[in-house]
């Protein structure tokens, strides 16, 4: 990999500061609560002892079984999970769990006692909210409520009527499941209010959120079941073309999301228009964001339904169109390229066009060749450099699995037997203007803190910090490696 150029300054990164990677379900108390409330803050309050300017999260959309955020089912919806119901006051909120209840089912049971309140107090503010987002909103509560009506979410697989959204099927399934709307609103008002509460406590200690928009949505995803002209499916709503990557670092064999692909010429003739909403809802949220698999903007693995993962054949996009689009809505482009994995200099010259920053990770720069543009002295500062991210083993215990040779690579490198701490003060000590390490590298946690193994599924998605495990010290340590490379937060 040759030394890049350096692309025109960003206007996304500030001057040099550093930030945490730490997703809301993997708050401590974030089962107990919920995450966006106690949890939140008391993470908040040690971000700040620690000199962190950003806490970067995962997408906060509505997840299924396997409980991962990129297999988004909105492009609006918050995740009702992450709802912290001890703040909420409503009755049956605070209410204990029954027995052996399951956390999922009291924790429900608890936000759907709180938006009953909501409704049947008529407050104001959520009305208001309510129709100014019923360009979403409607869909979504009646796609939810379709859902626990057949047991599915997979809507290909309901009635004809309300597959094909015939308008007398949607006209008797908004009356029929009104109620259950109502009050499916009345939750993500509560999930939208209790996270603007949370930005304004960030932006009060001087902490961006940073946030994360995948790329692709779930098959059964309400955004495709109501704009199905702008996803490549099959007659019956079903993906015919599913997104993936070609064999790389994380998977040998490729691997294969199965998430519907984009239609680009409809999208194009539509102005972008859904795409442009997708990302101002998610800058309604964050101070900026990072665009997962940004290179299938530039060209996209597509994959026939049914085939293996390298089977697929990459496919043009209309990347530069879109970013041009957003540009001029939004007059600036607060976005990260998720730039890992293939690209080429195509994807780079996208990335550049339009100065978006991209990412670098330490973890990939030790393969022996001086060039690999992850190693720290080939970076320039318009990028957000990282230990490892969430699909990444921990630092802990990808230096625990390196062969002798690459080891001794590292050792040379960062000068000092002590790995750990050297990757990450070579990390503060870089050019780059943003530093992100995962709270697990901060704290020296190994395999078993993992977030995330592409392409499997399993005990993915499930981590979650104790505070226990981390050292009374370590903020003030943290600060103290900050302030050694001017990566303190002002204030």
């Amino acid at each position: 990999m040759a030394t890049e150029t350096r692309p025109v300054r960003s206007g996304v990164l500030r001057e040099r500061e550093f930030g945490v990677l730490l997703h809301l379900t993997s708050l401590p108390g974030a089962t107990t609560w919920g995450a966006l409330g106690r949890a939140a803050d008391h993470f908040l309050d040690w971000l700040a002892l620690s000199g962190a300017g950003v806490w970067q999260i995962l997408p906060l959309g509505p997840v299924g079984a396997d409980g991962s955020p990129y297999y988004a089912r909105s492009t609006h919806a918050g995740n009702p999970r992450l709802i912290d119901v001890e703040a909420l006051g409503a009755p049956g909120a605070g209410a204990g769990r029954e027995g052996d209840e399951p956390f999922d089912r009291w924790h429900a049971r608890a936000v759907a006692a709180a938006a009953r309140a909501l409704i049947e107090l008529g407050e104001p503010g959520f009305l208001e909210w309510r129709a100014a987002q019923s360009f979403w909103l409607d869909d979504y509560a009646l796609a939810v409520a379709l859902a626990e009506e057949h047991a599915t979410s997979a809507w290909w697989e309901w009635p004809a009527a309300l597959r094909d959204r015939e308008g007398t099927a949607l006209g008797a399934a908004r009356a029929r499941h009104a109620a259950r709307c109502l009050e499916v609103a009345a939750e993500q008002y509560l999930f939208h209010h209790q996270w603007r509460a949370l930005r304004a406590r960030a932006a009060a200690r001087g902490i961006r959120l940073f946030g994360d928009l995948p790329m692709y949505l779930a098959p059964d995803a309400v955004d495709v079941w109501v704009h199905r002209e702008l996803f490549e499916l099959d007659a019956t709503g079903q993906p015919a073309t599913v997104a993936g990557v070609p064999p790389d670092y994380f998977a040998v064999d490729g691997q294969l999301w199965g998430n519907p692909v984009y239609r680009w010429s409809e999208h194009r003739r539509s102005g972008f228009a859904w795409w442009l909403e997708r990302l101002g809802a998610e800058l309604e949220l964050c101070d900026f964001v990072r665009l997962d698999h940004f290179r299938a903007l530039e060209s996209y693995w597509a994959i026939p339904a049914g085939a293996r993962a390298r089977d697929g054949v990459w496919c043009p996009a209309a990347g530069a169109e879109l970013l041009a689009a957003a540009r001029e809505r939004f007059a600036s482009l607060p976005i990260v390229a998720e730039d890992l994995g293939v690209i080429t200099p195509a994807v780079e010259a996208l990335r550049d066009a339009f100065a978006l920053p991209g990412m670098r990770v330490l973890q990939f720069g030790f393969d022996g060749n001086p060039s690999n543009v992850h190693l720290p002295h080939n970076w320039h500062g318009d990028v957000v450099a990282y230990t490892g991210t969430h699909d990444n083993d921990t630092l802990a215990g990808w230096l625990a699995g390196l062969d002798a040779g690459t080891r001794e690579r590292v050792r040379a490198y960062v000068g000092s037997d002590s790995l750990q701490e050297g990757l990450l003060r070579v990390l503060f000590g870089s050019v780059a203007r943003l530093a992100v390490v995962p709270v697990q590298d901060l704290v020296g946690l190994g395999s078993g803190a993992r977030m995330n193994v592409p392409g499997t599924v399993g005990d993915n998605w499930r981590w979650q910090l104790d505070w226990a495990s981390v050292p009374s010290d370590l903020a003030s340590r943290t600060r103290a490696l900050a302030a050694r490379y001017a990566r303190v937060r002002p204030g």
